[in-house]
């Protein structure tokens, strides 16, 4: 896809985002969790999008701002309730140009494999670790990955058959670069939508690495929200990083 870019995914699905099924509507676990990690300190969301975290850490008294490279996203969140008293910046969340120190940092739901390269991922850990005030934390809420989902690099998957909705998953996975490259079909009688998406996944380990290269430690990590422990069956993990002492 040379087309591609850093706003295309949240460009084209901004307008469905919000009703798509495997974005979890329930945040109440989410939003405990880091609200009690913010500590009353200022907050930044990397990927903000539509406000799904952000708003109800606001309705709690999180003073939280966001960053996201989706002009169209971000439209979203600023027309619900509440949206414009969040600041938002458009913008790469790997350059991070963002003022101020923050007690909490977090990307939720596998955004921060939106990066589209390691030197990428590596910058937005070195920009968090500068914009993280004393004790602040980094948390990263992604999947654990599952190479065994793909068949000779490949993958076709029916997420939703309807009456009047089908919708397909076909995704290419390149092992060595750890990408992957797909596109949401959505077939309605109205017609076919396409929803683009590209990701440079890493493993856990990895993450830790350019934690490490940045100055950064695991603090926890667990397989879920609710500090559920983190094992070998998880299939995603809530990563919780802080500054070397």
């Amino acid at each position: 896809m040379p087309d591609y870019d850093e706003a295309t995914y949240g460009e084209r699905i901004a307008d469905v985002y919000d009703t798509l099924s495997e974005v979890p509507t329930d945040t109440s676990e989410s939003v405990a969790l880091l609200a009690e990690l913010a500590g009353g300190g200022r907050v930044l969301e990397l990927g903000i999008g539509t406000g799904r975290l952000a708003l109800p850490l606001r309705e709690r008294g999180v003073e939280i701002e966001g960053i996201d490279a989706s002009p169209a996203m971000v439209d979203r969140l600023l027309s619900k309730p509440g949206g414009r008293e969040i600041p938002v910046t458009v913008g790469n969340f790997a350059d991070l140009e963002v003022h101020g120190k923050f007690s909490l940092i977090f990307v939720a739901f596998n955004t921060f494999f939106a990066l589209p390269s390691q030197e990428d991922q590596l910058r937005c850990f070195g920009a968090v670790s500068m914009h993280l005030g004393p004790g602040g934390a980094f948390l990263i809420e992604a999947f654990v990955p599952d190479l065994s989902q793909f068949d000779r690099g490949q993958r076709l998957h029916a997420m939703d058959v309807e009456m009047a909705l089908v919708r397909i998953d076909a995704a290419r996975h390149d092992p060595v670069a750890q990408r992957i490259v797909a596109q949401h079909v959505v077939f309605t009688e109205a017609g076919i939508r396409l929803y683009p998406v590209q990701l440079r996944y890493c493993w856990p380990s990895e993450l830790d690495l350019m934690a490490r290269l940045a100055g950064l430690r695991l603090e926890n990590r667990w397989g879920g929200w609710l500090r559920e422990p983190f094992t070998a069956a998880s299939g995603r993990h809530v990563s919780v990083y802080r500054a070397a002492s």
